[in-house]
Formats: C-alpha cells, structure tokens, sequence
C-alpha cells in the first residue's frame, strides 16, 4: 500500500476516534460551564497536554522545523522562548487563575478580567476583548487550516482549497457536538500522538546522518557548498548579527515566551482543573512534554537540511523527511501527527472564539448571562466557515502569521492577567486602556517594517501594557483606600 492510501486509512481511523469522543462529550455538555470548562473537572495529564498541545500549533511541527531547516543554528533560540512560556503558565498563572475563576464563576478570560469592575468599564473590555480575540483567532485558525492545505499538498498532491475544506470540517464537527470535553480529550490524544512523532522523526533522522557528528559535518558542507548569503552563517547561532541587532534578535526571539499567559485557547484549560496540587503536577508534565516537542523540532529541521537538498516550501521539511525515511505505513501515522497539531489549536481557538461571543458580547452588549448551548454550537460553526475562508485567502508563512496573532492575544490579555494575578484589581479605565494599547501597538509595530526589524512586536507591546496595568491596580488601590 502507498504513502497516500496509508494515509488516508490512518486518518479515517483516526477522525473515527476524534468524532466518537465528540458524541460522548456531547452527553455532558449541557449548560455554558460543563460546554466550556468541562464542569471544572480536568485532571493534570487533560488540562497539562491540552493546553501545551494548544499552545504548540502547527507553527511547531511546521513552522519550527522550517525556521531551523532555513536558519539553521541561530533557530536554537526557539527552544528557552517556547520553554519560558510554559514555565510561566505553569508557576505562575495556572493556579492563581484556577482559584480566581472559581471565586467569581468565570468560564472565559475575559470573564475573570472584568469581575469587580464598574459596568461601563467592564462592558467596554468585554466589546474590545472580544474583538481583539476574534480578529487574531481568525488569523490563527485560517493558519491552521493552511497548514492542513501544506500537509495534504506535499502527501496526496492535491490542491490546498479542498485540503483545508475538508480539515477544517471534520474539526468543526467534533467541537459543535462536545465543546470543552471533546477538545480537551482529543487534545490529550493528539499531544501524545505529537510528543511521539517528535522523538521518532529526529532520532531516526539523526541515524541517517550519522550521529550528532554526521549532522554537523553535513550542515558545514552545506554551509561551504553555498558560499555566501545567508547560508554564509548557516552555523552561526547569533545569525551573523552583532551589537544592537544581536540584542533585538535574542530579545525579540526570547519574547515570544510572553505571549502565553494572553491566550485565551490555552489559559482556559487552567480555569477547569480540580485542585491546585494537580495544576503543580501538570506543570511538571507540560514543561517536560515543551522539551520533548521543542528539541525535536530544531533536530528534524537540522537533519533535513543535510538530507534534502531543496524544498519549494521550506514548512513541508518536516512532511518531506517523513517520507524520505519511513515506510509508508509509518510516514502515514506521523503525517497524521502533524494534522493531529493543526486541530489541537483550531480546535480550541474555534471554541474560545464561540464563548467570545455567547457569553462575553452578551454581557457586554445585553446584560445576558449566557445565550445557550444551541447559540454556542452555531457559533462554532459560523465562525469555522469564516476561518475556513479565510484560510483559502491568507498569503502568509504560517509561520509569520501565528507569530502575529500570538502577538496581538499576548499583549492585549497577558500584562493585565498579570497584574489581575499576582498585584490584585486594576481599575476600569485602565484596564481597558492596557487591553486596547497592547493590541494597538502590537498591531501597529507589526505593520511597520522599520519597527519589525528592530525587534518583535509582542516585547515592545507587552512592555507598555504591563507598565499600563501596573499603574492600574495603583489607580484601584488609591481610589478603594486598599479595601475590595
């Protein structure tokens, strides 16, 4: 049996399982709290993979793997910027934030940032919360669904808009019928299903190139048979940089790690866990599972630079590896890991985006509690199908394209999560003024090619709206004389 025959047997199995684990979460989905947290009830293997598995897209597999086929030595420092972000949810988000969302009932993000707000203010940072987190999650899911088009292109050589139709249906599916249930099982699943191929992809890569010394020799070889250009410092770590442009690149790369406490697809997992000794063991795991995922990555995008000479996507090195040193059987089930990491993230993104409207945009633009589980399915779907087009449309590497909206969510949510966390209140005002300043600059350091080369967006953009939401709980603390 070939590659795409293999393959398409591994992933009908597989979306069988996906689908039956979307029926029988359907059956404990019965009101906004079981629909989007899971009844608070996640263990720490659930909650820990689900979320890491989230937080690590397709911009992992793919995205990762292609920055270190392209960069070469220099994309090393993906490794500690991805690592910091899961130490910092862990140790210093996760169980503060299982308490407080406990505390005040809260089922999404943006419901815990507006407890104890004044009613203007909060109705303000719900309708601009919500708007921040539909703009980018859009952005993230139709890249997603891109990367679906990627993975099926380079496996079945079919065209990209049918791929992401058809990926990016099946996820719809599985999420309307079981909401938070479905996507935290299924996100289990796939996360063990990623952690295994990134051990057996660059293990076996690394045998063909004959050790870590073999891979060495080959990327020197590389670096030598092409001269100069880019490839001039293909094993230079600091990527040829020196001075301010060596400091605005490791700052810029390390500070990727700050987006994380920002996502609401990811933070979420940590406001449905029973207790707080398990959200510890399953910071322990999500750390370890971030090793595993990470250094695996950067192997595999190394080895496929000695092993294959030329890509025309330098994303699908990953996909070209498999098949260039796996049997068909096996290439099928480590293409159908890759797909597994597109989900995981569309997935959850898909499922945030339909509590930013049901439960958020409600209250802020009506004063309702909630519109139902009926509302929030519909959602889901609409939502989806505007993902799904959007994802025929987008012209970016995926790369590129998640690192923006990872952006965009880091710096509009995660300085005033912080403060929220770790300070207490923060004002009105300024609580809305952190959320929509964060996102701004973000947005607009982005769009501004003399500021991107400088450094990446999220470091500036954080910066401002930490110092924003720090000044806020002084506001708060000022104006209540220290008292709730």
């Amino acid at each position: 049996m070939g590659l795409p025959s293999t393959l398409l047997a591994t992933l009908l199995a597989y979306k069988v399982v996906l689908l039956g684990i979307g029926l029988w979460a359907s059956r404990r989905s019965s009101s906004g709290a079981e629909f989007y947290l899971a009844g608070r009830g996640l263990g720490p293997w659930v909650a820990s993979i689900s979320a890491a598995a989230s937080s690590s897209s397709a911009w992992t597999l793919l995205g990762v793997s292609g920055a270190a086929y392209t960069w070469g030595l220099s994309a090393v420092w993906l490794f500690p910027a991805c690592l910091s972000g899961f130490v910092l949810n862990g140790w210093l988000v996760a169980g503060p934030l299982r308490r407080l969302a406990r505390e005040t009932g809260a089922v999404t993000l943006l419901g815990v940032l507006v407890h104890g707000l004044e009613r203007k203010w909060a109705r303000g940072v719900l309708k601009a919360g919500g708007a921040i987190i539909l703009f980018s999650l859009l952005v993230y899911v139709a890249s997603q669904f891109k990367a679906a088009g990627v993975t099926f292109a380079e496996t079945f050589e079919m065209g990209a808009t049918w791929a992401i139709v058809v990926g990016g249906g099946i996820v719809l599916l599985y999420t309307m019928s079981g909401g938070f249930w479905a996507v935290s099982i299924t996100d289990l699943l796939q996360g063990l299903v990623m952690a295994a191929a990134s051990v057996l992809v660059p293990v076996c890569a690394l045998v063909e190139v004959g050790g870590l010394g073999g891979l060495l020799q080959g990327l020197r070889d590389y670096q030598v048979s092409m001269g100069g250009g880019d490839s001039a410092v293909f094993l230079d770590a600091t990527r040829g940089f020196s001075g301010p442009a060596l400091f605005g690149f490791i700052v810029g790369t390390l500070g990727i790690g700050l987006g994380y406490p920002g996502q609401p697809h990811v933070v979420n997992r940590f406001m449905a866990m029973r207790s707080d000794p398990e959200v510890r063991k399953g910071a322990w795991i999500s750390v370890a599972w971030a090793c595993v995922i990470y250094s695996g990555m950067l192997f595999a995008g190394w080895c496929g630079r000695v092993l294959i000479d030329d890509m025309g996507n330098n994303e699908a090195v990953l996909l070209a590896l498999t098949k260039l040193i796996f049997s068909p059987a096996v290439a099928g089930v480590i293409i159908a890991a890759v797909l597994s990491a597109i989900m995981s993230t569309a997935d959850s993104q898909l499922l945030v985006c339909s509590s930013t409207v049901s439960q958020d945009w409600a209250r802020g633009l009506g004063g309702m509690k909630s519109l139902g589980v009926g509302i929030d399915r519909l959602t889901v779907l609409l939502i989806g199908l505007l993902a799904i087009a959007a994802a025929v449309l987008i012209d970016q590497t995926i790369f590129d394209s998640v690192l923006f909206a990872w952006s965009v969510l880091g710096a509009a949510f995660g300085p005033l999560l912080l403060v929220r966390l770790w300070k207490g209140p923060v004002c009105g005002r300024c609580a809305l003024v952190s959320i929509c300043v964060g996102a701004g600059v973000s947005l607009a350091w982005a769009l501004t090619p003399e500021l991107k080369a400088v450094v990446y967006e999220l470091v500036p953009a954080f910066a401002v709206a930490l110092a924003i939401a720090w000044r806020g709980h002084s506001v708060w603390a000022i104006e209540t004389k220290g008292n709730p």
